[in-house]
């Protein structure tokens, strides 16, 4: 069997934030800057505070069936509410979106690519 990647988003937004818990998140926007923002195992979290209370986290994780990525999801938005709740971060609202990566369109380079490596 081959391994699919799923890419899995989890949106969400902050509530009840209390002015430390807004401070520190300020203080450390640069780190979760939505142009740093990237799929990864443990996830990433971005977001702009000073612009609206939404927050995403990103992960990325494998599977073997297309079902996998129902786990995926799940495991994702658990790791995602593990993480604000550790820190006390109130939320609301959360949104997951999965995509298989194995089921994605192909770009125009992958399309050329393929067509240059062809007999």
């Amino acid at each position: 069997m081959t391994t699919r990647t799923f890419r899995v988003t989890v949106r969400g937004v902050f509530d009840g934030l209390d002015a430390d818990q807004r401070a520190e998140l300020l203080a450390r926007a640069p780190e979760h800057d939505v142009l740093r923002a990237a799929f990864t195992p443990e996830g990433h979290l971005s977001y702009d505070l000073a612009a609206r209370p939404a927050f995403t986290f990103r992960f990325v994780d494998s599977g073997e069936a297309e079902e996998d990525i129902l786990e995926a999801v799940e495991r994702a938005e658990a790791a995602a509410t593990a993480w604000l709740t550790e820190r006390g971060y109130g939320f609301k609202r959360l949104k997951s979106q999965a995509e298989d990566l194995s089921q994605a369109p192909l770009g125009k380079r992958q399309k050329r690519a393929i067509a240059q490596n062809t007999p």
